[in-house]
């Protein structure tokens, strides 16, 4: 049965972030959401623009009666909070903060780009 158009856009659907090796920048891509992409400068940049073309991908499927898909994550959201606390050194941790505002994000925004493109690698 087929939900009303906010239950959709309130729905949290996972979303990976990669470097774009040809354009510079960042893709945000979205698992579950064929086609819908967010690209910018930062990762910052590139989540908020992902954001509003998830949302622009949600309302033109539904208004065309395309079928929108529920997060994969859906069934284990009570499994995995997406909160994990981590130990370690005072200087590692001064190199992340300085770094992340480098890059115009927060420390959990880098260290979750660092760890997303660690997980995409074929040997750790």
């Amino acid at each position: 049965m087929a939900q009303d158009l906010d239950f959709y856009l309130n729905l949290d659907y996972p979303f990976t972030v990669r470097p774009d090796i040809d354009d510079g920048g960042y893709i945000v891509e979205f698992q579950d959401l064929q086609y819908c992409v967010g690209t910018g400068d930062t990762v910052e940049e590139a989540i908020k623009d992902a954001m509003i073309a998830k949302e622009q991908w949600i309302k033109a499927a539904h208004e065309n009666g395309i079928t929108i898909p529920l997060p994969s994550i859906q069934e284990d959201k009570d499994e995995y909070s997406g909160r994990v606390t981590l130990r370690i050194p005072k200087s590692l941790h001064k190199l992340v903060i300085e770094t992340a505002k480098k890059e115009g994000v927060s420390a959990n925004q880098f260290l979750s780009h660092l760890i997303s493109m660690g997980v995409g690698k074929k040997s750790v």
